[in-house]
């Protein structure tokens, strides 16, 4: 017989012994939407699944230099570990790369690979945040709320409008500039597809250099923690922009988050990165040294080598952004095509990221109060699943939703359009 569970795990507040963090802790709205979809497709409902950042690996599959390099290290006997700031070969290479792409000097110390950029964002929040400390995003943005509570910081939520493209602006984080500890902004925007101005850029970046210059050496200084992992995903005339390649000075103030996973089409090979000033690089290093989040060896030397391939990597990425700008552009025409009809359906033109920001109005007609209720209508009508922008942090009933592409193809989107319209017409 095996042994029974402890009594207390059994009773009627199982959660009795976990910490106030663990028993406090919500797990990702979109993992949650994402497993009613599985069980509503594992009903036999025909679905467009538009609602995790990932990719179908027969839509965007991996570069092939990439695949083939991994199983190269692999048969090579690179299978130990790596070092605890990532194999020297990629930060090397990392190096090289941000030079010729981002016009970027960076310092070997100041670069550091990890398990993904996720372990590297956390880690940052918890370098640099004391319990109570003062960390401003906007919103919507992706998962800083509960960054926050991990590490117990005081979230201050910047809202944002649609006419911004749900992008912050200097002048909204200035007024809360003084009380901050850390600023964390995401360009191209995961939820809105949307992509910061480069003067905007550097407008936020003067900002954090002025504060810093007002406080004090008794003060600890204002950090910018800028993730730009869908930098390389940009569309039309968007441009993506480094506050430090902007702002020199913003250097010793700003951790950059970068990775595979959306350029290459890549999120379970595990291999991102962060780059910033050496001492907060040296406490990240250390920080993910004990949980052991470092990026496999074997992906690492594959990486390496693909970030050293120019003509290869460029190749990926026209046909990646071919592919994931005709997913986009699709679905805008179609909307636009649907509002100019009068149907109750808008969105932002996509900019950047896998994403397209999209209203539908539909809160108050025919019994619908909120957001979810829209979006289950919306499956349940149309066999099309989104995430509704309070997954991200915005409040309000407003209607917006994020639309993620990488996982559909042009037949299940070209499918989903005349099944939407159906939808919106039933309510009008």
């Amino acid at each position: 017989m095996p042994p029974k569970l402890p009594l207390e795990l059994l009773g009627p507040d199982p959660r009795r012994g976990l910490s106030g963090m663990a028993r406090h802790l919500i797990g990702s709205e979109i993992l949650k939407i994402a497993a009613e979809v599985r069980a509503a497709k594992s009903g036999g409902q025909r679905i467009a699944d538009f609602t995790v950042g990932d990719f179908s690996s027969r839509e965007f599959p991996v570069p092939a230099q990439l695949r083939d390099g991994i199983v190269r290290a692999l048969e090579a006997g690179e299978t130990n570990y790596p070092p605890s700031d990532g194999v020297l070969r990629l930060r090397e290479a990392l190096r090289e790369f941000y030079q010729a792409r981002l016009s970027l000097e960076v310092p070997l110390e100041a670069t550091l690979i990890a398990g993904g950029s996720r372990p590297v964002i956390y880690a940052t929040y918890r370098a640099l945040i004391e319990p109570g400390d003062v960390v401003l995003y906007p919103v919507p943005s992706w998962n800083n709320n509960h960054y926050c509570h991990l590490v117990g910081a005081r979230g201050v939520p910047i809202e944002t409008r649609p006419e911004d493209g749900f992008l912050p602006t200097a002048e909204s984080l200035r007024p809360h500039l003084r009380q901050a500890r850390l600023i964390a902004l995401c360009t191209p925007l995961n939820p809105a597809g949307t992509v910061l101005a480069p003067e905007e850029v550097g407008r936020i970046a003067e900002a954090v250099v002025e504060e810093n210059q007002r406080r004090g050496a008794s003060e600890r200084p204002l950090y910018l923690l800028y993730d730009q992992v869908y930098w390389m995903l940009c569309y039309g005339s968007a441009r993506h922009e480094t506050p430090v390649h902007l702002v020199p000075e913003a250097a010793r103030y700003t951790i950059l988050i970068d990775g595979i996973s959306k350029s290459m089409a890549a999120t379970g090979v595990r291999v991102g990165w962060g780059v910033g000033p050496p001492a907060v690089i040296s406490a990240l290093r250390d920080i993910l040294g004990h949980v052991g989040a470092w990026a496999p060896r074997a992906e690492q030397v594959a990486v390496a080598a693909l970030l050293r391939d120019a003509p290869a990597l460029d190749a990926h990425l026209r046909t990646h952004l071919g592919g994931l700008q005709a997913r986009l552009d699709k679905l805008h025409q179609g909307f636009l095509r649907m509002a100019k009809a009068g149907l109750p359906v808008r969105d932002i033109p996509p900019q950047g990221a896998i994403y397209l920001s999209a209203q539908f109005d539909l809160v108050g007609r025919k019994g619908l109060r909120t957001n979810d209720q829209v979006r289950r209508y919306l499956l349940e009508e149309a066999g099309f699943a989104v995430v509704p922008f309070q997954a991200f942090g915005l409040s309000g009933e407003n209607g917006w939703f994020r639309l993620s592409v990488g996982a559909v193809s042009l037949q299940d989107i070209e499918e989903a359009l005349p099944r939407i319209e159906t939808a919106l017409r039933k309510l009008i």
